[in-house]
């Protein structure tokens, strides 16, 4: 056998090892921890509730519409849940399915726009971000958009820098359509128009295309309303069949406060215009160490009309300026932004990393990281916060474990590439970080975290046959619970709440109880009767009999929102 054999073979199986280590460690612990808050147990509440009562328009958080978001998101995993019959594997599948189209997206393109290298570079580089991978190991609809933007991106430059090809253009279109019912911001690719006409301009390029083409260009309208049409033609056939006025309010809350007011004057995640450089510079490590290093290159790039980076750049840069314009912010808001900013940077790796300074950053990450794993496990911090949290000697051993686990496993990986194969070095850090979080971190704090453990020592007192209502609840406490459960709305301040619970406990006290928070107890409650039932999520929570309440009493709690609103 030739002598170059072993190295060709090995070079043909690379792709699929990696694919393999990127899969394996995105999926681990799949199914083995339940939604934690904020946002995840709202979605699968909802989710929960369109395959319960077969209403798959109009999502409901308990009794009430849930107006924040579209139900797109929950659509998935309510179809997921049919697929796979548990919900602990069907919250979290659109998720993973949709951050794996995302790296497939971005390694296609960067292969479309240069070649097969630099398309496995970009999507390493997506892979190693730090955001990237919160995100693909939570329930939150962030990623789902992610997806959705990228391949609208797919498709419009696919067309715009290797085109004309107006079937890429129409779907990318159609994408940022359905990212749009997805999560308002869906439209955003759309912008690479601008930098495209700027360069056009600029450099004397033409539009894609033939003179007669006036008709495809138009098309892009009718695909991209084709797209929104997946879930808003539904809901103005049920608008304009029926004159509910909970329907009519839910329309209006979703599609006009929800967006253009949520953008405009935000009453909630207020941050000042930086945020995003802050977000940048510590989510997107660790290749936001090499920006300063980057940023030379792409100038030049863009100074010889490099029409790939201007598109590239020149949209990222704009997405960044519409979101820092409104004054509400949140981290995973410039998450579209991540796989045009790892494709712009792809071309440039190879070079830099063959600088000794690159390579000796990329690895001092990789040692920070194991150092800072070992020091949690070894100091005091774990203790304190499991003290504060309210968590076993067990969850705390788990965590430790998983800790000195996590910072061996670095600190191997980092002896062994050394800044010689450091983004190797990163590659494998980052997928054997993901796995020991999916693996053990995850399922340890389940319990606590989703309020599992809470409401299962709920059940146990009370008993199998007692009733059970819920006023200032949090929706993990709601979807957690072993029984059907009575709630007097989520977001109706906790006055109004109480003037509907009491009636209730009077009318069978020896039956019923009512789970609520400790700061939502009235002056009409014997407080002798209150059961302290535990901590979860940094609440106290109380069990009060039905015997506790003093019918006829007209004292409530401080008026209060029910529960703060923490939607991304």
């Amino acid at each position: 056998m030739p002598t170059t054999a072993p190295s060709a073979q090995s070079f043909r199986w690379r792709p699929v090892l990696v694919a393999l280590l990127i899969v394996l460690s995105l999926a681990a612990g799949l199914g083995l921890r339940q939604p934690n808050p904020a946002d995840e147990p709202r979605f699968v509440l909802a989710a929960r509730s369109m395959v319960e009562s077969g209403q798959w328009l109009l999502p409901h958080r308990g009794i009430e519409l849930y107006a924040e978001k579209p139900p797109v998101f929950m659509w998935l995993q309510a179809g997921a849940y049919e697929l796979t019959g548990q919900w602990t594997l069907a919250f979290l599948l659109p998720s993973l399915l949709a951050a794996l189209l995302v790296l497939w997206l971005v390694r296609d393109l960067g292969r479309r726009l240069w070649h097969r290298r630099i398309g496995d570079i970009a999507l390493l580089a997506v892979f190693c971000t730090l955001q990237f991978g919160l995100m693909a190991k939570r329930a939150h609809i962030d990623m789902v958009l992610l997806a959705m933007t990228t391949l609208s991106l797919w498709g419009l430059l696919r067309h715009l820098l290797r085109g004309p090809d107006w079937p890429a253009w129409w779907l990318g279109a159609f994408a940022a359509g359905l990212g749009t019912v997805t999560k308002g911001v869906g439209f955003l690719p759309l912008l690479v128009l601008l930098p495209w006409a700027l360069y056009v301009r600029l450099h004397g390029r033409a539009w894609p295309g033939r003179a007669g083409d006036g008709w495809r260009w138009a098309a892009t309208v009718p695909m991209f309303v084709a797209g929104t049409a997946v879930w808003l033609l539904p809901l103005a056939l049920a608008l304009w069949r029926s004159d509910d006025p909970a329907l009519q309010a839910y329309a209006r809350e979703i599609l006009l406060r929800q967006t253009a007011t949520r953008y405009t004057a935000a009453w909630h995640h207020v941050q000042p215009a930086w945020y995003y450089l802050r977000v940048i510079a510590l989510l997107w490590l660790p290749g936001s160490l090499l920006l300063p290093a980057l940023c030379p290159g792409w100038w030049r790039r863009l100074r010889r009309g490099d029409g790939r980076q201007w598109l590239l750049l020149g949209w990222s840069l704009l997405v960044l300026l519409f979101f820092s314009a409104s004054p509400g912010k949140r981290e995973l808001y410039i998450l579209p932004i991540l796989p045009a900013a790892c494709l712009a940077a792809a071309p440039l790796l190879p070079g830099l990393l063959r600088r000794a300074l690159p390579r000796r950053l990329l690895l001092g990450y990789v040692v920070f990281l194991a150092v800072a794993s070992l020091a949690v496990a070894f100091g005091p911090w774990l203790p304190r916060d499991a003290l504060r949290r309210d968590l076993d000697a067990h969850v705390v051993h788990q965590l430790k474990y998983g800790l000195i686990a996590l910072g061996v496993g670095l600190g191997v990986i980092a002896a062994w590439a050394r800044s010689r194969r450091a983004a190797l070095g990163v590659v494998l850090s980052t997928a054997w970080l993901w796995s020991i979080y999916g693996l053990v971190f995850a399922p340890a704090l389940d319990a606590s975290s989703s309020s599992a453990g809470l409401m299962r020592r709920v059940g146990e007192r009370i008993g199998p046959d007692a009733q059970l209502g819920m006023v200032a609840w949090r929706e993990q406490n709601l979807l957690q619970a072993d029984r059907p459960v009575t709630e007097f709305g989520f977001k109706a301040d906790w006055p109004t709440q109480w003037a509907k619970a009491g009636p209730w406990l009077a009318a069978q006290p020896t039956h019923r109880w009512l789970f609520v928070l400790r700061e939502a107890l009235p002056a009409c409650v014997d407080r002798t009767q209150v059961v302290e039932i535990g901590q979860s999520n940094r609440n106290q929570w109380l069990l009060v009999p039905g015997t506790a309440w003093h019918a006829g009493c007209t004292g409530t709690p401080p008026a209060q929102d029910a529960a703060d609103d923490n939607d991304d």
